[in-house]
């Protein structure tokens, strides 16, 4: 069953996207808490949003996106964060069905776009965006700023 997060879904949410940053072999680098995805899904002014996939009463997978904008469309799209199913119900078709949701929502809304990143070497999710129909924006770059350079560039 897919449906939207509530917050008694948070602590599942956040063992998820730790296993999501162990499987992307970066968990150091993942310092989400409970409170602060509580807070970013059910503060006052929510910026976040998200679905989770559910079996027998447990949380085992979870989509967590936002809205971008595209100023040429004039119109949202949602940006898709964190698409993670635990390993053994992949191939369930759980994750289709968190993206299908998330299709439709911007169908339903009149969103323009739902995009994503994903890292160049994780074949299978590369395999099962495509399936989907998904093309990837090989001609752009992501750039971030974070930590010290953020910092220094802000000064």
């Amino acid at each position: 069953m897919i449906r939207r997060a509530t917050p008694a879904d948070v602590p599942a949410m956040v063992g998820l996207v730790h296993e999501l940053a162990l499987y992307e072999k970066a968990p150091e680098l993942c310092h989400l808490t409970e409170q602060q995805l509580r807070d970013a899904l059910f503060g006052p002014a929510p910026a976040l949003f998200g679905h989770v996939a559910e079996v027998d009463g447990a949380v085992v997978g979870l989509a967590l996106w936002f809205l971008n904008f595209s100023t040429w469309e004039g119109v949202h799209g949602i940006y898709l964060e964190d698409l993670y199913v635990r390993p053994e119900q992949r191939g369930s078709g759980l994750g289709k069905a968190l993206l299908q949701t998330l299709a439709k929502e911007c169908v339903d809304r009149g969103y323009a776009r739902l995009e994503w990143s994903v890292l160049d070497w994780n074949e299978p999710s590369i395999n099962f965006y495509k399936a989907a129909g998904a093309i990837p924006m090989d001609e752009w770059t992501v750039y971030r700023l974070t930590g010290d350079a953020l910092r220094t560039f802000s000064a």
